[in-house]
């Protein structure tokens, strides 16, 4: 059995382990990577981010023909199938796995295809290759990711019954769908799937859409999502789900029986821990396989961190690339370690939404003294030339010192809008203020435009 040595060894290929792999090696430290698929990008190139965004890119543009005057002169209303859609998204997932295999190429990091399995704090065995290794090492970084959860009494094996994973594999477009779990998968998945003209029945065991957004942005989204066909069932959980050769029904604790042509869950993600051997050094792991770490994203093992949707909140692609770069600062001690914790989020429903900060109801609980500014998309220039007149911008403030407290979007582009809104948040001191909207001008017709709007809004309530 072959022995190498290194200085960091990162466990998984996806956006954790890529940051923290290339943010090493640039620092000139001999960096190798465990990675148990064939092609590197993780769950996030493969199954996840990469796909379902592309697949709704795809399915916002069919929606734009079926639903625009201007194109009925080249011809009538179109349907879609999911395969075919599906199509386009794998012509992405191609280009962002070349990209990134060039990346560890160019930066010298050794690729080990297989299983990894800890020996000791610092020896991994790379199993499943065709020769297995060893991996002598200083410090390791678990990158591994997460996987659908999956509850044994739902019989994933038949055709009919997907996760957010094997819906990728989808070989027919069902009339009908039930999605279970009202999360930000199974919102997604709604409003692509209700985009593709499918009736989509959306089951919600809690009591309202995504319940961490400010309430009229997860109102706003309901409505949406109801006004393109969506049913959706708040406070239900699963009795049963039984596939036949037809379709499949669902039985839910409150005596309800739904049929549909076909099933997909999206309730809950496990961390991908159950075959590393962390009970060989003592790594424990909580019932939802996450591992717990500390603010420089250690573990409870001295020489091995943890990084990405495997240590759980904020299970982000965008937070997992800054926190695997952020383990790797720690380990090489340059100067541009963080703990992220400022993240924002992008929600890719149709239309999206993306928010940073916090939410109104966070701030009258807290007693701040906010007021509101709101730019309606439908009023914008850029919009109405678009055909986007759907969302909205809505800015927080302290009413007395006008400083930027949440920025809450919702509607076409909104996961860009957004980050305007956050730069002027993170500046010091009285430089995060609504003034900055004010006295700064905007390019005249874009969507950028909301926050000048949104801010003489806010202005003109304050007294």
């Amino acid at each position: 059995m072959a022995e190498h040595h290194y200085d960091v060894v990162v466990i998984g290929a996806g956006p954790s382990g890529e940051g923290a792999a290339m943010n090493a090696a640039k620092s000139g430290k001999r960096v190798a990577l465990i990675e148990d698929k064939q092609l590197v990008g993780g769950n996030c190139t493969h199954l996840g981010t990469i796909p379902s965004k592309a697949l709704r890119h795809a399915v916002k543009q069919i929606i734009t023909f079926n639903t625009n005057v201007m194109f009925r002169d080249i011809g009538e209303p179109r349907w879609f199938s999911f395969p075919r859609v599906l199509q386009n998204a794998q012509k992405v997932i191609g280009k962002q796995v070349k990209l990134r295999t060039q990346f560890y190429a160019r930066n010298r990091v050794d690729l080990y295809n297989g299983t990894a399995y800890l020996l000791d704090a610092n020896r991994v065995e790379v199993r499943g290759s065709k020769a297995e290794e060893i991996l002598n090492t200083k410090t390791i970084v678990i990158a591994t990711g997460s996987r659908p959860y999956c509850p044994p009494d739902v019989n994933f094996r038949h055709r009919r019954i997907y996760n957010s994973d094997t819906i990728l594999k989808l070989s027919h477009t069902p009339r009908t769908l039930i999605i279970y779990g009202a999360g930000v998968i199974g919102s997604e998945y709604a409003s692509i799937f209700a985009g593709l003209g499918v009736k989509v029945d959306l089951i919600n065991p809690g009591s309202r859409l995504l319940s961490f957004l400010d309430d009229e942005i997860s109102d706003a989204l309901s409505y949406h999502l109801r006004n393109n066909g969506v049913l959706i069932r708040h406070n239900e959980e699963y009795e049963s789900v039984e596939g036949d050769d037809h379709g499949v029904v669902l039985s839910l604790k409150s005596g309800k029986k739904i049929r549909a042509d076909a099933f997909l869950w999206c309730n809950g993600r496990s961390g991908n821990t159950d075959k590393l051997g962390c009970e060989n050094i003592g790594l424990e792991v909580n019932s939802r396989g996450q591992l717990k770490v500390d603010d420089h994203y250690r573990t409870t093992v001295d020489n091995i961190y943890a990084v990405g949707d495997v240590i759980g909140w904020p299970s982000l692609a965008s937070a997992a690339y800054d926190q695997g770069r952020a383990a790797s600062s720690d380990i090489v001690k340059d100067s541009y370690f963080r703990y992220v914790s400022d993240v924002p989020t992008g929600i890719y429903t149709i239309p999206e939404i993306s928010s940073v900060g916090r939410t109104e109801r966070e701030l009258t609980e807290a007693k701040v003294p906010y007021e509101v500014g709101q730019a309606f998309f439908k009023d914008l220039a850029r919009a109405q030339i678009t055909g986007e007149a759907v969302g909205m911008l809505k800015i927080l403030f302290h009413r007395e010192t006008k400083e930027l407290l949440g920025i809450h979007c919702f509607g076409d582009q909104a996961a860009e809008i957004i980050h305007i809104g956050q730069a002027i948040m993170n500046q010091p001191g009285d430089l995060n203020s609504l003034d900055y909207f004010i006295n700064n001008t905007f390019n005249y017709p874009t969507m950028a435009e909301a926050y000048r709007v949104a801010a003489l809004n806010g202005l003109n309530r304050v007294f």
